[in-house]
């Protein structure tokens, strides 16, 4: 079994409920061995669009890389996301952000995902979870590369708005 961690986000429709559907999902292929707290976040790229709720799974698999990405991409696609434009709204994304130790890339896939170490909105869930785990290419803890980023009000944990009484 490999250790994975997986950053979910969403920006569209319920997006908690987008969170949670997903989440769910993965046990089909994964048991999930812990999760991080749900950020919001600003966009990054596409900034004309709503804030995202970003967050980690840290989860058991036996596929391998390129299988587990398949079930992520047919999941996604399961569970509402269309096909858009690049950092664009999105209803939920799925990325495989580590996969054990291990250093791949072909042209579908690269693990350790290449843009985590630069971005708070995957490093602030993924310290959640894993925050002593080390960057197989940077050789530094999670906990380390969010602590070197620039500070940034773009990301904070996010709050459910409390149910309405009746």
């Amino acid at each position: 079994m490999a250790i994975v961690y997986l950053g979910l986000g969403t920006n569209l429709g319920d997006r908690s409920a987008n969170l949670r559907s997903a989440q769910d999902a993965l046990v089909a292929t994964c048991r999930i061995v812990g999760v991080s707290k749900i950020y919001e976040t600003a966009p990054v790229g596409l900034t004309d669009q709503p804030s995202f709720l970003n967050m980690a799974v840290k989860a058991e698999t036996a596929l391998s890389p390129l299988a587990l990405l398949k079930f992520l991409k047919d999941l996604e696609k399961e569970l509402g996301r269309a096909d858009g434009v690049r950092w664009g709204p999105r209803l939920i994304d799925i990325d495989i952000l580590l996969y054990d130790e291990l250093i791949f890339a072909d042209e579908h896939l690269e693990i350790p995902h290449p843009r985590m170490a630069e971005r708070r909105f995957a490093l602030a869930p993924l310290a959640d979870i894993g925050g002593g785990t080390r960057h197989p290419v940077l050789n530094k803890t999670i906990a380390q590369l969010l602590a070197a980023l620039p500070p940034d009000d773009g990301v904070k944990v996010f709050e459910e708005e409390p149910a309405e009484a009746e």
